[in-house]
């Protein structure tokens, strides 16, 4: 494989490039929107010289890595020439679903189309498409080019052929990859976000504060970042999102999402992306502040 294209120019979609990008394949990096590209492109320069000031990258594997980066705001024009798409795009099935059904149609025969989804099932991704047996769960872990896990998703007619090629490209990329079945939340989501959402109930029903549950988290469990302030890390929209997915695919009312959550999803307090969640955050930074929330 030699050519990669990552749809959606978001935090994951632009660290997925970078990766792919930094490990000497060419990337076309597409979206909808030009500013979000620019602002994709900016952030992964401001990575790479991250990485050059702690001695982990030349200037010259900057400059090289950046080369092997194309913007593009046609879809039909950023996938003409991939072997393997990644979608990186909002965690919504539908909006999956719409951009699989393009895919089918404007890539070529050999392209394997992998999604990033972090809960949607593979399974129905792929039945958007001809060619199932091409399609794969590709699920990294924020931030990209420091965390090592990739979650290899098989869904139900995924083949042999195609997991194996991808189990291989992500260890190219200096990844741990590791295989799970096609089921609700997958194994990260399936543990992690009810143990966010009980984090959530706990403050709902008044046990303890922001700082003192996160407190509790990072020094009683060794946990590098409390669940709330993780929580905000993620955005708020996509916990709600993924405990749906938990609890609509699993029939099981333990995942219903806290009123809480949905009550701060709803107001527009996002997290980190929108200055404000469990935490207040400056402008462009995920570095918390104080709490923000308060009993309503």
């Amino acid at each position: 494989m030699k050519n990669i294209t990552v749809i959606g120019a978001g935090t994951m979609g632009n660290g997925i490039a970078h990766v792919f990008a930094q490990n000497g394949f060419t990337v076309s990096l597409v979206d909808v929107s030009k500013d979000a590209l620019d602002k994709a492109m900016n952030t992964v320069a401001k990575n790479l010289e991250r990485q050059i000031s702690k001695g982990l990258l030349t200037e010259d594997q900057k400059l090289k890595t950046l080369q092997n980066l194309n913007i593009f705001t046609s879809l039909e024009k950023g996938v003409a020439d991939a072997d393997l798409v990644v979608e990186a795009a909002t965690e919504n099935k539908q909006l999956k679903l719409s951009i699989f059904s393009e895919l089918e149609n404007l890539c070529p025969d050999k392209t394997i189309l992998a999604s990033n989804t972090s809960s949607i099932s593979i399974t129905q991704i792929a039945a958007a498409t001809k060619r199932a047996d091409k399609v794969i769960g590709m699920h990294f872990m924020n931030p990209v080019p420091i965390m090592k896990l990739v979650e290899i998703i098989r869904g139900y007619s995924t083949s042999d052929a195609t997991t194996s090629v991808i189990v291989e490209l992500s260890k190219k990329l200096g990844k741990a990859p590791v295989e799970v079945n096609d089921y609700p939340g997958f194994v990260a989501n399936r543990i992690l976000m009810p143990m966010i959402n009980e984090a959530i109930e706990t403050l709902y029903h008044g046990v303890a504060g922001v700082e003192e549950i996160d407190t509790v988290m990072k020094l009683g469990m060794a946990h590098p970042m409390g669940p709330l302030h993780l929580a905000d890390f993620i955005g708020l929209d996509t916990c709600l999102s993924i405990m749906r997915v938990l609890q609509d695919g699993l029939g099981n009312p333990k995942y219903a999402p806290c009123p809480l959550l949905v009550n701060m999803v709803e107001s527009g307090n996002l997290g980190a992306k929108t200055g404000s969640g469990f935490y207040t955050y400056s402008a462009g930074s995920k570095e918390k502040a104080v709490s923000a929330y308060f009993q309503k």
